[in-house]
């Protein structure tokens, strides 16, 4: 996994510098960058294996740069990592809501900043050798192709929201619960659920006819999440 490019997007230097020397010594090779212009055309230019963004930026701020890469075909693969001194729910939301794969508070710890980055990577790298399909009621999973289709129409889901589906319907039938995903998706041992439970929300918008009344994706208060076999909710 050593030597992947990765862009830091801070204006803050001493946290840029920061968190690329964090990298540095993981064996990555980090670029920062300070502003928002400088930092979408870095990401055009250079096509960065993953993306540190901070949120709040002089020029384009995060919303923008994160909105402007997954609408483009060249760079919405890219993961990328939120970085948000804010407090407000909204905010986050509406960064997932664009596309980015993770979210951290300031301040944060280094070490789970790395490990967060090494997770988004190992996912985004590992190819599967599968070809069969996963089926699950209504909804279908190209293992191999990494696609997921609603009653046979492509749904347009982010890699996160693809793993986070896939395991799911790899346990169809039993509650997962937020830690676990956390692990299997993330990579982490403990942490905010608050992640694993903004993605449900945006996956849900994405599959259920009524995301209020959730027909798939079942909620099990207290205990985490699960799949029903089927669309009727069996």
């Amino acid at each position: 996994m050593a030597g992947e490019r990765i862009l830091v997007v801070d204006d803050e230097e001493t946290i840029a510098d920061l968190v690329c020397d964090g990298l540095r010594r993981q064996g990555f090779r980090p670029e920062k960058a300070l502003d928002g212009d400088r930092a979408l055309e870095r990401i055009e230019m250079t096509r960065p294996d993953l993306v540190i963004l901070d949120l709040m930026l002089p020029g384009l701020d995060g919303w923008e740069i994160c909105r402007r890469m997954k609408d483009s075909p060249a760079t919405k693969e890219i993961p990328v990592i939120m970085l948000t001194a804010r407090r407000d729910e909204r905010d986050v939301v509406a960064g997932l809501e664009l596309g980015a794969d993770d979210y951290l508070r300031k301040p944060f710890s280094l070490l789970e900043l790395v490990a967060r980055v090494k997770a988004l990577l190992r996912r985004a790298g590992s190819g599967e050798e599968e070809s069969t399909a996963l089926r699950c009621g209504p909804l279908r999973l190209d293992l191999k192709g990494q696609e997921a289709f609603l009653d046979e129409s492509p749904l347009d889901l982010s890699p996160t929201e693809y793993r986070i589906l896939e395991v799911l319907a790899r346990n169809a039938g039993r509650t997962v619960s937020r830690d676990e995903l956390l692990a299997r998706i993330w990579g982490l041992y403990g942490g905010d659920s608050r992640t694993v439970d903004v993605h449900i929300w945006r996956l849900r918008r994405k599959i259920e006819t009524t995301p209020e009344s959730p027909r798939l994706i079942e909620t099990l208060r207290g205990r985490g999440y699960r799949l029903r076999r089927g669309g009727d909710g069996s």
